[in-house]
């Protein structure tokens, strides 16, 4: 894909709508909104690489409650013609076509590939790639299962909604526990890069599920980006045609 002159892409990920309570994240969404309404300006591009809501579930007729701001803005980028991108998370993993068919953007499930102008980018949440945490593997591996989506499916909303949200508050994400940078040789995000390094060239490597902003070359021409949150630190990364740059909306 070309970006034309005077287009950016924009990728930002974690932001958690419905953590801790609906207060925080009702200001979050209206800090989110607006930061899209000024992307919007010039954007061809915008990733969402996942956890935009600390937990979704796609009932078949029914939607989690709220939210109303940051559909209606992503809405109305796509009917724009802004090319919109969503990846799941390990909180709203549990995505069925409601984006697809309402607002007209796709939804990933796994990591990609895509290439803008002669930069190739591996995109995606992070979650479960690179060595161990293979308990978590396991969980994953479990909850992406359609039949375990499905008999989730049977329980009332109220009551599937009210357990997920309870078990949402319980982990890092909604705690907004501190994250810190583990070292280049216990980062498993790193590890995933080098091994991917080993088989092919990839200019970016654009991940979240971290909460942390990094941004480190991983080997010769290669950089790997965290997405850090709009938890604590409000970033998001820009590619304007020729270099990718991790930003604070703060600044």
């Amino acid at each position: 894909m070309l970006v034309p002159p005077g287009k950016k892409v924009y990728f930002l990920s974690d932001i958690h709508l419905g953590a801790p309570d609906r207060v925080r994240s009702l200001e979050r969404e209206r800090r989110v909104v607006r930061f899209l309404g000024e992307a919007q300006r010039d954007a061809s591009d915008v990733f969402i690489v996942g956890d935009l809501f600390d937990f979704w579930f796609e009932y078949r007729k029914v939607v989690p409650k709220g939210y109303v701001r940051m559909l209606g803005k992503l809405a109305e980028m796509s009917d724009s013609g802004i090319r919109m991108h969503f990846f799941v998370g390990n909180h709203d993993m549990w995505m069925d076509g409601y984006f697809e068919r309402e607002l007209d953007i796709p939804v990933y499930h796994e990591p990609r590939t895509f290439h803008f102008n002669d930069r190739k980018f591996l995109v995606g949440h992070g979650d479960g790639l690179g060595p161990g945490d293979h308990g978590y593997k396991m969980l994953r591996r479990v909850f992406r299962n359609p039949l375990c989506r499905s008999l989730f499916g049977v329980l009332p909303p109220v009551l599937g909604i009210g357990l997920a949200e309870y078990s949402s508050r319980r982990s890092r994400a909604s705690t907004g526990s501190e994250e810190t940078f583990l070292g280049d040789d216990r980062e498993w995000l790193v590890a995933h890069c080098k091994e991917v390094l080993e088989r092919e060239h990839v200019d970016y490597f654009v991940f979240g599920h971290r909460h942390l902003p990094i941004d480190m070359e991983v080997g010769p021409g290669s950089r790997y980006i965290n997405l850090g949150d709009w938890i604590r630190y409000d970033t998001y990364a820009v590619f304007d045609g020729s270099d990718l740059e991790l930003k604070s909306a703060r600044d």
